[in-house]
């Protein structure tokens, strides 16, 4: 409730927003830092940007917020570094160390200059051992090329050693008889190695032998496992290559093909001396590097454990300094004063605390002059502040995803949490499958903790942020499902026998003709011979039916209580007698009497037809009314009531735009912008915007006020048939529910049980906890839920809510860690 004057425990009240009231803060300069810390801790309290005016590099504080964003660059590249390395951050622990600002960016920038060295010299070791790698594989690969060509080459050499111990016969070419006999006509020839990517290969020979006209000698083999390519540092697969030609030329060509097909050539001696040498001093260079790699590597984990010991608690005080100097941004700075003044709500039930807040912060920085603290008077709309806990938060945003309410109004999400699950469960009710769902929730709330310190997906998310609503709608569903006796669709005499029995053998097929009441009426919930029957659709269809209207009309009722609440906390009297009663006579004369009816016909047992009652009630009020008829006087009691519905349209309608007129003008006689003691408040409620622009023009928008007034009352009309129509959802998804478990457990599990095999019966117990987990328990309770959502939304709330407030966001450390990221 509203309340004055300062205060030390806030009101604890759900039903309207905690009393609010706008400060105004003077700061010396020298404390400022420390009193916005301070307030922070707090959380009470919500700055107002004084600087609006200004761009972000225009404000007092741009330099420190720069800073600020630096370290939080750090921190994001220490925070990828540590992920690469695997390395896991130690969550943070109570600290007594105090905040400093320029020591925390020495180390950081420190830290991060030594890991970048570290992370080069790295980078530059992997290159070079990548690089040796590969020359190994091309040592090995190209080395058999050459072993094999040398066994070639003697073999052919003492071939022709000894066909040239015979005479040279004419058939002998010249040219082979002149290379033979003048060593100085023998080519040499050149030869490149290296490896190529395998997906380049038969590009990169095709290219070679168009560009020296096939004047090469090109051989390749693919390399059995992935190398590690030294520029990308990908596993690549690979194949070698040697390359003979002859010519500069040819070799210039060679070398810009291989460039552009990002093939990386390597050295290789020809002499088998050289070539073995080669290999061990490769070898040797590879064992040395590998092990400076690890022990740099090492290095580098230290640095990085270091750091993960210490990062939540950096990155804390990083996102802590930014919101600050965001914060400090928002005051207005008085130079010739030296202070900074500010502006901001916060609940009265704070004002000590702030109070002592900003002394704290004036003796820790022993400043010689105290904050200034005062409450400003303002006509401005206040935030809206629940104080809520992890139960009813949940509920909360439920009603302000709809809309946060208009401060002091009162808060629909007090009826919710009662009535949003009991509406779900009406349609859901199983205690089975309620069963099923309370025990998943109960994991998500006993093992809460644990979940709330990890990151879930965002289906995750939504669940575990509504552990609560779920658990009560478990809770709800399982006492509906007990009103309905349906456990899987199956029934059970849990509280007593059944109270009808068989006549005579010919009852077999279970007709209600052929059962007899034998005992006393099943204490709790339907009694479970009705279940199976050929009565049970037309029974449990005119029960659930009925029992949608009458919680339907309940809830309506209760929302129009509500605007009959907020009328007379706000004081506003035209709403009361102009909107409130013809409301409650217009929806009570039809559908309050169709409820009593109900009630009536239930408790007499009569066959009256309440579809013929209610259209004749408008058609022919006056006709008798015959077997119809469930209790003497109905007739003259109908025509009252239809009267009364017909009078409570232009009570609505008509006198509430002519009082708004009347009063205009007596406020605005004689002295125009003079307030008239004693005036009713609900004209300053009603009339809104248009007693500001009353300053700039006298006239009364009289027609604006009547429209506006007409469509209310043509919204309420047509709405309290639509929304009695729109509770019967209640019922038809009821039904659904009840139906399609029937069907699961007939047509799957009792059908596979007949069988009598194992198999059929395995397969067919698989399918039938798919299809209720599937359908029943994750897409009917979401189709439940969203009706359910809707009945509170549409039908509940457009009784009585506004929802055109704004929801309290003060500055509070506790929330920096969801808001900065």
């Amino acid at each position: 409730m509203a309340r004055s004057g300062g205060g030390c425990c806030p009101s604890m009240d759900l039903m309207r927003s905690e009393a609010m009231q706008l400060l105004q803060v003077i700061i010396p300069t020298e404390s400022a830092h420390l009193a916005v810390s301070h307030l922070g801790d707090l959380g009470l309290i919500q700055f107002k940007d004084l600087n609006a005016d200004k761009s972000p590099f225009q404000r007092t504080y741009a330099a420190q917020i720069k800073r600020c964003a630096e370290m939080a660059r750090k921190l994001r590249f220490f925070k990828e570094q540590m992920s690469k390395a695997g390395i896991l951050v130690s969550p943070m622990q109570s600290t007594e160390t105090p905040l400093d600002f320029d020591d925390m960016e020495v180390k950081l920038g420190e830290l991060e200059a030594e890991l970048t060295e570290v992370n080069a010299n790295d980078e530059k070791l992997q290159r070079a051992h990548n690089e040796l790698l590969e020359y190994s594989t091309v040592l090995q690969k190209a080395g058999e090329f050459f072993y094999s060509a040398q066994r070639s080459a003697a073999a052919q050499h003492r071939q022709m050693e000894a066909n040239q111990s015979g005479e040279t016969s004419l058939e002998s070419p010249l040219l082979e008889q002149d290379m033979l006999t003048d060593a100085s006509k023998q080519v040499k020839l050149g030869s490149l190695s290296g490896l190529v990517p395998k997906e380049k290969a038969m590009a990169f020979e095709r290219i070679l032998f168009r560009a020296t006209r096939g004047n090469i000698l090109l051989r390749q083999e693919s390399v059995d496992e992935p190398v590690t390519d030294p520029q990308s540092g990908e596993k690549v697969y690979k194949n070698t290559f040697v390359v003979f030609y002859s010519g500069e030329r040819a070799k210039a060509k060679i070398l810009k093909i291989c460039d552009a097909f990002r093939a990386n050539r390597y050295p290789f001696p020809e002499d088998l001396a050289k070539q073995t040498h080669t290999v061990q001093e490769v070898s040797g260079k590879i064992s040395e590097l590998k092990a400076t790699i690890d022990m740099g590597l090492a290095h580098r984990d230290s640095i990085l454990k270091t750091i993960a010991s210490e990062f939540e608690h950096w990155n804390h005080l990083a996102k802590k300094e930014k919101s600050i100097y965001h914060t400090l941004n928002m005051l207005s700075v008085d130079v010739t004063k030296k202070c900074l003044v500010g502006e901001g709500w916060s609940p009265v039930f704070a004002t000590n605390q702030i109070q002592d807040a900003l002394q704290r912060a004036t003796l820790e920085s022993k400043s010689q002059v105290g904050s200034i603290f005062q409450v400003l008077n303002t006509k401005e709309s206040p935030p809206t502040y629940f104080q809520t806990n992890k139960f009813t938060s949940a509920f909360q945003e439920i009603v302000d995803a709809y809309g946060v309410a208009k401060y002091q109004e009162a808060n629909p999400g007090v009826y919710t949490i009662i009535t949003f699950p009991f509406l779900f469960a009406v349609m859901f009710g199983d205690w089975g499958h309620g069963i099923c769902i309370l025990l998943a929730t109960l994991y998500l709330i006993i093992r809460e903790k644990k979940f709330a310190s990890q990151k879930l997906g965002d289906i995750m998310e939504m669940m575990f942020g509504g552990r609560y609503i779920i658990m009560m709608m478990s809770i709800f569903s399982i006492y509906t499902g007990l009103i309905y006796n349906e456990f899987f669709s199956v029934p059970f005499e849990l509280f007593a026998k059944s109270a009808y029995a068989c006549r005579d053998s010919s009852c077999s097929d279970s007709t209600t003709e052929g059962l007899i009441k034998v005992r006393d009426t099943y204490p709790f919930g339907v009694d479970p011979v009705w279940h199976g029957s050929r009565s049970e659709l037309p029974f449990l269809n005119s029960l659930k039916m009925k029992m949608s209207i009458l919680l339907g009309v309940s809830q309506m009722n209760l929302g129009i209580f509500m605007s009959y609440f907020n009328a007379k906390f706000f004081r506003n009297s035209v709403n009361v007698w102009y909107q409130f009663v013809p409301q409650l006579i217009f929806l009570n004369s039809l559908f309050g009497y169709l409820s009593m009816l109900i009630i009536i016909k239930w408790c007499t047992g009569s066959k009256a037809d309440l579809y013929h009652v209610m259209i004749y009630m408008f058609l022919s009020p006056t006709d008798d009314m015959g077997e119809n008829q469930l209790f003497p006087g109905q007739k003259t009691l109908q025509q009252v009531l239809l009267l009364l519905a017909l009078v409570s349209v232009p009570w609505m309608l008509i006198p509430k735009p002519f009082f708004l007129k009347w009063e205009h003008e007596r406020r605005h006689q004689g002295h125009q912008y003079a307030m008239l003691e004693g005036a009713d408040e609900s004209v300053v409620a009603e009339l809104g915007e248009h007693n500001e622009e009353s300053n700039h023009h006298e006239e009364f928008e009289f027609n604006e006020i009547f429209v506006h007034q007409l469509i209310h009352t043509i919204e309420f009309v047509l709405g309290a048939v639509s929304n009695t129509a729109s509770y019967l959802r209640l019922w038809a998804l009821s039904l659904a529910h009840s139906e399609l478990s029937t069907v699961f457990y007939d047509k799957v599990l009792l059908l596979t049980l007949g069988y009598n095999n194992i198999f059929i019966l395995a397969i067919g117990v698989v399918v039938f906890i798919c299809a209720t987990v599937g359908v029943l328990l994750v897409m009917e309770t979401l189709s439940a839920f969203l009706h359910a959502l809707r009945l509170h939304w549409v039908e509940f709330q457009n009784k009585f809510y506004e929802g055109d407030g704004y929801k309290f966001a003060p500055f509070s450390f506790a929330l920096i860690s969801e808001d900065e990221e």
